[in-house]
């Protein structure tokens, strides 16, 4: 356009003929003369027909091709270069830009446009809350780690919520619903998410799904009905989807840096609630979102409570009494060594019973090859293993209270320093620290340091403070005559015994 601006003036204003044009512009005559001829400002190219000299013989098997391609689920599709190679077993010995090319021309004649364009939507209050999850990475402790963030979203009032979770798996799901509906004070009357393996088993006909038992249970408790969206079909839940795009860039950039996930949860409950504080809502423009949320709150489905959410299964419990849970190791009771023990795994805590009795409990640790140690499940071992008190590996994760801890410091210089202090932690073991720690204060106090003491001063404690003022006589003990109180009856037995004698 700008040569053609050029030689047009050169003409019509400076009168230049062509021949000069021709010099000055480097132009041909003919596209001088085409210029000034045609009085357009721009020429444009369009080819009438696309020539295909190698395609061409092989347009219909690819029409044939596309067409079946189409018919085909999202996820059994062949890309372009799989029909590409297709062609060339064919005879095709031509480039897969030319058939890239032809496939993009086939598609754009087949369009209607229809499948770019949505209905808006509406929901009343309570309606419906849609859910996503969505991986995000921060600076935990130090270390470049990647987290699980649940997305929760009520479609009326467009509150958000967002909790952070070492993994995604099913437990964490319950943790999360839990938190959301505590953090709205209610949950809405259907609750939209995707095809996650964690709520959906099988994907049948239409809309219809078979969810997950478990799943179905925890919808169940909170009086939720759960609709899943149509496979690679995230325009059924775009609020969430567009809350995961933005919050990325909100909450997460630049990298958070936190010691734990707990922090890493107070700072997003902060941020979504200062968020929604200071945004208008996009369709009551003169209201904030947390104002839309509060009138939305009492049309809620009041909150049920925390749903018992826990994966179960079975697990071997070793000779050193630990049992294996995703990579890492956690010890029980001595009592269940060697047996099967049921391991009850939720969002933050691992518990192991044997005949639905408590033999461990550990707060939940993620990652790999770590192990767990509770010390005072090893204390039984100690009464027959007394040494083991110096080396073993849970007792170097033993802690223990202030007057005990002097008790023990003062024992370690004694020959029988261990076998006692495996007396204190047997008693403890069996009437609980409290009751021995303050048996070592008293004695302590007393000046005494020995296990013995402290034992005498334990089972002292114990007995009852009010003891009854005379004991009951059995009915065959009972004395018909009462005693008399004399001692001269003894000088005449001793005087009695002495002349016998002689």
């Amino acid at each position: 356009m700008e040569t053609i601006a050029k030689v047009r003036r050169d003409h019509f204003v400076h009168k230049k003929g062509i021949k000069q044009i021709c010099r000055d512009r480097g132009i041909s005559r003919n596209s001088v003369r085409k210029i000034l001829r045609s009085k357009v400002t721009e020429f444009r190219y369009d080819r009438s027909a696309q020539p295909l000299p190698k395609l061409g013989l092989f347009t219909e098997q690819l029409d044939t091709m596309l067409k079946a391609n189409e018919r085909c689920s999202r996820k059994e599709r062949l890309t372009l270069t799989r029909i590409h190679d297709d062609l060339r077993r064919v005879g095709y010995d031509g480039s897969y830009d030319s058939v890239r090319r032809y496939a993009k021309r086939w598609g754009n004649e087949r369009s209607t446009g229809l499948e770019h364009a949505f209905v808006p939507l509406s929901f009343a209050p309570g309606e419906a809350y849609q859910f996503d999850w969505s991986h995000e990475i921060v600076v935990m402790g130090g270390v470049t780690s990647k987290v699980k963030v649940a997305h929760f979203r009520l479609c009326h009032s467009r509150m958000p919520f967002l909790v952070a979770y070492p993994r995604e798996k099913q437990e964490m799901v319950f943790d999360a619903h839990d938190k959301a509906f505590d953090f709205f004070d209610g949950a809405c009357a259907r609750g939209i998410y995707d095809n996650m393996s964690t709520a959906v088993d099988a994907i049948l006909k239409g809309k219809d799904r078979k969810f997950n038992k478990k799943f179905e249970q925890m919808c169940s408790h909170h009086l939720v009905e759960p609709v899943a969206c149509s496979p690679a079909a995230g325009w059924e839940k775009g609020q969430v989807e567009n809350q995961v795009k933005v919050s990325r860039g909100r909450h997460f950039a630049p990298r958070l840096k936190v010691a734990d996930n707990d922090e890493l949860n107070e700072i997003l409950y902060e941020q979504v609630i200062e968020h929604a504080k200071v945004t208008r809502h996009p369709e009551f423009k003169d209201r904030m979102i947390y104002d839309v949320f509060l009138e939305e709150q009492n049309a809620l489905v009041p909150c049920q409570g925390s749903f018992n959410g826990f994966h179960e299964t079975t697990v071997a419990v070793s000779k050193t009494c630990l049992v294996n849970f995703e990579r890492n190791r956690y010890s029980v009771s001595v009592t269940a060594a060697g047996k099967p023990v049921q391991l009850r795994a939720t969002a933050t805590k691992i518990i192991l019973l044997q005949n639905e009795q408590i033999v461990g409990e550990h707060d939940r640790r993620f990652g790999r090859d770590k192990t767990i140690y509770d010390p005072w499940h090893y204390v039984p071992i100690l009464e027959r293993k007394p040494g083991a008190i110096r080396n073993g590996a849970p007792f170097k994760e033993l802690v223990l209270p202030p007057a005990l801890t002097t008790i023990r410091k003062r024992l370690s210089g004694t020959p029988d320093g261990d076998r006692q202090m495996v007396d204190l932690l047997l008693a403890a073991h069996e009437q609980g620290v409290d009751a021995i720690e303050v048996a070592c204060q008293t004695a302590l106090n007393a000046g005494l340091r020995s296990a013995d003491a402290v034992l005498n001063i334990l089972s002292r404690q114990n007995e009852p403070d009010d003891l009854p003022d005379c004991v009951p006589i059995p009915p065959h003990l009972q004395l018909d005559e009462d005693p008399i109180a004399d001692c001269a009856r003894y000088d005449q037995i001793v005087r009695e015994a002495h002349h016998g004698a002689s």
